[in-house]
């Protein structure tokens, strides 16, 4: 009797840490997948790029198999009071919401970046490059592992302040920093991986 009782326990704990690991590693994933302007009200910026169409195949150059380009991106006129830009490019596929791009500080009256833009350090004076998923500063291309394609979603937001000029910002991090402050956001999403590479 003894040992059936332990036995339950044991299953029971076990149970218990499964549900409990389950659960971080959603809140994990939610986190990393999550727009950092979620449930603040906003306008819509209109975005477009020469490198890909919305919702179309991520050409090579631009990932880990080619040149490893940041994409062109252009946006509409921001509203009143916008003080900087800020760029973020999520794989929304991966198990834990990859970030391959993360630029804040673009000044507010930017309009476009250019392809390439990350590598050839050409980003607009002041802009700042933080922190993606792989632990360093830059543009990190599309890589999925497997056979499926993967959607990579770019965020970008129109802000009413300077994300404090930091280096090596995480994502968590910016959007601790601009917390009420986002005034407009537009996005672009491409595929890349499977039979789209």
């Amino acid at each position: 009797m003894a040992l059936k009782t332990s036995l339950k326990f044991a299953a029971s704990g076990v149970a218990l840490l499964v549900g409990i690991s389950l659960t971080a590693l959603f809140i994990l994933r939610e986190r990393g997948r999550a727009d950092i302007a979620e449930g603040q009200a906003r306008a819509a910026l209109h975005v477009k790029s020469t490198s890909f169409t919305d919702g179309g195949s991520i050409p090579k150059r631009l990932t880990c198999l080619g040149e490893n380009l940041s994409p062109s991106l252009e946006f509409s006129s921001p509203p009143s009071g916008t003080k900087s830009i800020a760029i973020v490019m999520d794989d929304s596929d991966s198990p834990f919401g990859f970030v391959h791009w993360l630029v804040y500080d673009i000044p507010g009256q930017t309009h476009a970046i250019a392809e390439g833009a990350s590598s050839r350090k050409t980003l607009p004076a002041g802009a700042i490059e933080g922190l993606g998923t792989g632990g360093s500063s830059g543009y990190a291309g599309p890589c999925p592992p497997g056979s499926k394609p993967h959607r990579y979603v770019i965020r970008i937001y129109a802000l009413a302040t300077g994300a404090a000029p930091a280096p090596d910002m995480t994502k968590q991090q910016l959007a601790a920093a601009v917390k009420g402050h986002v005034l407009a956001e537009g996005q672009w999403t491409g595929i890349f991986g499977g039979d789209h590479d």
